[in-house]
């Protein structure tokens, strides 16, 4: 009887101890880890959210790049971290394709982690060197359809959006590329810009710049509406493409059991930056916008996250590519 009553007292005192840290969270700084290379598209987007987030939840929120394994590195070390919301993770579409893509992944993307919140739904580019033959996305595809694996395809590594982005085309149109993988998205780029590979598929907010500028030939965009910051871009489906659309979607998570009211919290600041006008003008430079409010709720994002596994498990199936 003793024993049992320790037992409970502790229990109840943690349990007090929970509810005491939620309401006083945050008390110290959080860590918003990106599971990929500094300055790349998802870490663009996670500064400029972490940034309104933090004058709203009155403590600094610094970001930490943890990349590696295709952003599983960085998603795992945040699975393992405590559930006090002092451990965040900002990741995008590689969170639910890396359900598929690696067989011994140490971790489960739909119920090692507590969803906070979609951020936003970036649309990419498909782009080329300045060199490149083909002038229109008709001719890449039949371009590619006629060369296949001569064409070399530039991509971030394993489950970057990029990666992603290339294995859809080359499943869509039925055709092989030699896929060129690179140790993140700034690589690729250079060697887009300096004409050592003809294509890559990347976010808009890596080639905006890079488009406007020259450097590279642009085709099409991935989303099925066409981008305002670029107008002049037809989208895949204008192309040819009727079943081709992706945008590279990015969310918030903390660990499983991190307590409803920290998440809560979480959510309202995430939401006050979606909203901050300065965040909402810098993601139109991008090319990207915040998501809807309807799709910003932690019950919305769960439920979509499920539904993105069941999506790519397929694609990925199909095209026989995993990491160990």
């Amino acid at each position: 009887m003793r024993i049992l009553s320790a037992v409970l007292a502790f229990a109840a005192a943690l349990g007090l101890s929970t509810v005491a840290g939620a309401q006083t969270y945050p008390s110290r700084p959080i860590t918003m880890i990106v599971p990929f290379a500094a300055g790349g598209p998802t870490d663009t987007v996670a500064r400029l959210v972490a940034e309104s987030m933090s004058k709203t939840l009155g403590q600094q929120v610094i970001v930490e790049n943890v990349g590696g394994a295709g952003g599983t590195r960085g998603a795992g070390q945040v699975a393992k971290a405590a559930p006090d919301g002092y451990t965040i993770l900002l990741h995008h579409i590689g969170h639910a394709t890396a359900a598929s893509l690696y067989r011994k992944l140490p971790y489960n993307p739909a119920t090692d982690f507590e969803a906070v919140g979609l951020v936003t739904a970036v649309p990419m580019t498909m782009i080329s060197k300045s060199g490149f033959e083909p002038k229109t996305m008709v001719d890449v595809i039949a371009y590619v359809k006629a060369n296949k694996d001569k064409v070399t395809y530039a991509n971030a590594g394993v489950g970057s959006a990029s990666h992603l982005c290339g294995m859809l085309f080359m499943s869509t149109i039925g055709a092989q590329m030699t896929t060129v993988p690179y140790q993140g998205t700034g690589p690729a780029m250079n060697d887009i810009v300096g004409g050592q590979v003809d294509l890559m598929c990347d976010q808009t907010t890596n080639t905006t710049g890079q488009i406007k500028g020259g450097k590279v030939k642009a085709f099409a965009v991935t989303t099925k509406d066409r981008v305002k910051s670029l107008p002049d871009l037809p989208t895949m489906q204008e192309s040819g493409l009727k079943d081709y659309e992706v945008a590279v979607w990015h969310g918030v998570y903390v660990p499983k059991g991190t307590p409803k009211e920290i998440v809560d919290k979480l959510n309202a600041a995430l939401n006050t930056a979606l909203d901050d006008p300065k965040v909402v003008a810098r993601f139109a430079d991008l090319g990207t916008e915040p998501e809807a409010k309807d799709r910003r709720s932690p019950a919305f994002h769960k439920d979509f996250v499920i539904a993105e596994i069941a999506r790519w498990k397929p694609v990925i199936q199909s095209a026989g590519v995993y990491a160990d």
